[in-house]
């Protein structure tokens, strides 16, 4: 490979995964960017209470650059910046000037310099972009190098191919294993079932079929709530609600509770080829994971021998009722086993520099999805 790219990349937080999602996404991409030799500054905003809720200090794997929300002359700063760059990658979900840095990256082209739109939720950009036609990034589309995503395979290949992208690649999550791995137990976090995901309007229907449906049907168990916004919520009994769990937490969570439990967001199940951070984390640390089912599920987990699927919270209820420890253990080791082999960050980097020109991708078992 020739030398590392300077890649600026504007996000929503590297720092903070306070009502941040794609917090461990970036990391884990970012980090393995820059083991394979490439420079990355981040750009994100003060906004949102991340900057007062940071759970990591500035990593010597990125520099960060932090902006205030307030006028445009600190982010048109950081554009100027980002213009020396060889990559200018714009995700998806900022939350603060993101129609303006959607079309301002776009006079950064210019020859030898890539502008990525990176999205980062793409079946719910997808679905806006249906319901507004008149969405300024419609028309943006076409004129990226490139489009990531998140997830969505074929389904948001097409979809954006559809929109006039030049080329749309599912860059997946994966696993850090550096940062999610096995872990002692904590009696804090010991339980039949743990959940983990912040109170959001278009997952929540699920998490109460899935989650509490479940909990409901299980009274003799315990059943543990971890994220923001669940303080205002009735919970069953048997439900206890931990309010944030810090990500320099998750590992003993996920060791702790005899099972964990992923639960889509709505738009996301309805595309598939979506799997949240959240499995790679728990497979990652060698834990039992049941998700809620989605198509594509077998491209990184095998269902009954890695993962657990449910369609509903009363199959959530009958794994957890059947599930014994040797057969959680037993399912959390091949799931580890699994993701260590093809799926961590670093397979995922060599997809993003063969989409960018660099090199091949590997064969992998979870291979792109490239229109």
């Amino acid at each position: 490979m020739s030398r590392g790219l300077r890649i600026a990349f504007f996000g929503s937080s590297l720092v903070s995964a306070y009502w941040n999602g794609a917090a461990t996404y970036y990391r884990g991409l970012i980090r393995a960017l820059h083991a394979r030799g490439h420079q990355v500054t981040f750009y994100e905003p003060d906004a949102f209470e991340r900057q007062q809720h940071r759970d990591m200090a500035d990593p010597d794997w990125a520099r960060v650059v932090v902006y205030t929300e307030q006028g445009t002359e600190a982010v048109e700063r950081c554009l100027e910046e980002a213009g020396r760059a060889d990559v200018v990658v714009k995700a998806s979900g900022v939350g603060v000037f993101d129609a303006l840095l959607e079309a301002r990256v776009l006079d950064l082209k210019r020859p030898g310099v890539q502008v990525v739109f990176w999205d980062v939720d793409a079946p719910a950009t997808l679905e806006r972009l249906e319901r507004q036609p008149d969405d300024p990034l419609r028309a943006l589309v076409p004129r990226y190098d490139h489009v990531f995503t998140y997830g969505g395979g074929a389904p948001v290949v097409t979809a954006y191919r559809a929109l006039g992208a030049r080329r749309c690649v599912p860059i997946y999550n994966a696993l850090d294993p550096t940062t999610h791995h096995p872990a002692p137990a904590d009696a804090r976090f010991q339980g039949d079932l743990a959940f983990l995901g912040n109170r959001l309007p278009d997952r929540e229907a699920r998490v109460e079929d899935f989650f509490l449906r479940a909990a409901a049907l299980l009274p003799a168990s315990r059943f543990l709530l971890g994220g923001s916004g669940w303080a205002a919520r009735p919970l069953p009994a048997n439900v206890t609600n931990l309010g944030h769990v810090y990500t320099h937490e998750h590992n003993a969570l996920n060791c702790s509770a005899r099972a964990v439990l992923n639960i889509h967001r709505d738009s996301m199940a309805r595309f598939g080829f979506s799997p949240a951070t959240r499995v790679f984390e728990a497979a990652g640390a060698g834990a039992c994971l049941i998700t809620d089912a989605f198509e594509g599920v077998e491209l990184f987990l095998e269902p009954g021998r890695e993962v657990l699927v449910a369609r509903s919270g009363e199959e959530v209820a009958e794994h957890v009722r059947r599930l014994t420890a040797p057969e959680a253990r037993g399912i959390g080791q091949a799931a580890l086993r699994r993701v260590l082999a093809g799926h961590t960050y670093l397979h995922r980097v060599s997809q993003v520099e063969a989409a960018l020109g660099l090199r091949a991708a590997p064969a992998t078992a979870a291979r792109e999805c490239v229109a």
